[in-house]
């Protein structure tokens, strides 16, 4: 399985690399920003997502509704600091799977992304 980590910020990208304990994921990739994360994303085409929403380039709503239009089965996890419910909301209306506040523990990101991939394999 492979994970694709979008966030803007390199210490958010590090930390989520470093929480990840989820045994299925094989190969973690990252992406700076929308358009890193739709080539990455097209070349890999991986499983599991990490994305933040407030990125240049393109943000995580569009790059969500853009990776989903790729991919249907993906399973996209929302990590932002918008403690906006209506931006969460607008980024599962376009695809996303789930969504995790920052600042998060490790046990929480695993959870989430535990989560997802059991609701992806009785999909």
């Amino acid at each position: 399985m492979k994970l694709l980590i979008v966030d803007d910020s390199k210490v958010i990208r590090n930390r989520i690399e470093r929480a990840v304990s989820f045994r299925k994921v094989k190969k973690v990739m990252t992406a700076a920003n929308g358009e890193e994360a739709l080539a990455v994303f097209r070349q890999h085409l991986p499983e599991l997502v990490t994305m933040d929403i407030t990125m240049p380039k393109l943000d995580g709503i569009e790059c969500t509704a853009a990776m989903v239009g790729l991919k249907p089965d993906v399973q996209i996890l929302i990590v932002s600091a918008i403690a906006d419910k209506a931006t969460a909301i607008e980024a599962l209306k376009r695809g996303a799977n789930g969504f995790l506040l920052k600042p998060f523990t490790d046990v929480q990101l695993n959870d989430a992304l535990e989560m997802l991939m059991r609701g992806r394999s009785h999909g």
